[in-house]
């Protein structure tokens, strides 16, 4: 029998009840993990949990908005009180808002920055002394192909993600002696819930761009996070790991 790659390990997983981040709760609860969902949508999370019977003594969802610091610090204590430590954190939660440059509302604005960007600084201060105090940590972070690249109608949602690739390259020098590892990922085109809802045609054309002609898999996406949050991937620090079919080659 392999060795789960997360076994004993408790993860916080925010966004978690739908698309990557429910794909990468589940990748993560049968790698061995005990697993915190942090999500403002309950009625998402319940819908899948209620599903999943056989890990309810590994699970725990909390309602959370990343941007508001209370819910952070409430949710860490009820994950501390159920499963006794955190050695993970998956910045996963994200929304956008896009429009225009021109056309950009200043709480369009501001909505993307304080889930996409102040959410994850929120998360990861309040969790890194727990991971500190222990010597270990694993910090990996949703950031974009966006972020790199920019995008059309996403001035929000590109600075926030690009953002993140800095605080994670600025974590992985301050937190590597402490045993934290802090890295991020930057996914392409992923068939979530969301995109599959979208015509057809807008979808093909979408495909049409990506050299593997096809767009990912949340479970990809699910898979990479799970790899980077495990042993194997332990000399790996401040890196952005782009996952997307080749979009941006």
């Amino acid at each position: 029998m392999n060795m789960q790659l997360l076994q004993g390990k408790t993860a916080v997983i925010t966004g978690g009840a739908a698309g990557i981040g429910k794909a990468a709760s589940i990748k993560f609860l049968e790698e061995g993990a005990n697993v915190a969902v942090w999500d403002f949508d309950e009625t998402k999370a319940m819908a899948w949990m209620e599903n999943h019977p056989a890990y309810n003594s590994s699970l725990i969802f909390c309602k959370v908005d990343t941007s508001n610091v209370q819910m952070v610090e409430a949710a860490t204590a009820d994950t501390m009180s159920k499963f006794g430590s955190i050695e993970i954190l998956l910045n996963n939660a994200g929304i956008t808002r896009d429009s225009t440059l021109l056309k950009m509302s200043f709480e369009q604005w501001q909505q993307v920055i304080n889930v996409n960007l102040t959410g994850v600084y929120n998360c990861a201060r309040i969790l890194a002394p727990i991971m500190a105090e222990r010597g270990y940590g694993r910090i990996i972070s949703a950031a974009s192909v966006v972020a790199l690249y920019g995008n059309f109608g996403q001035t929000n949602y590109a600075a926030a993600k690009a953002g993140v690739v800095g605080m994670t390259k600025t974590w992985a020098k301050e937190l590597g002696k402490k045993g934290i590892t802090a890295n991020a990922i930057a996914p392409g085109f992923i068939m979530t819930e969301m995109v599959a809802g979208m015509p057809e045609e807008r979808i093909q054309a979408v495909r049409e761009k990506v050299p593997v002609a096809r767009l990912g898999k949340v479970e990809e996406v699910a898979d990479l996070y799970a790899f980077l949050a495990s042993d194997k991937a332990a000399y790996i620090n401040g890196a952005t790991i782009s996952i997307d079919g080749g979009v941006m080659l």
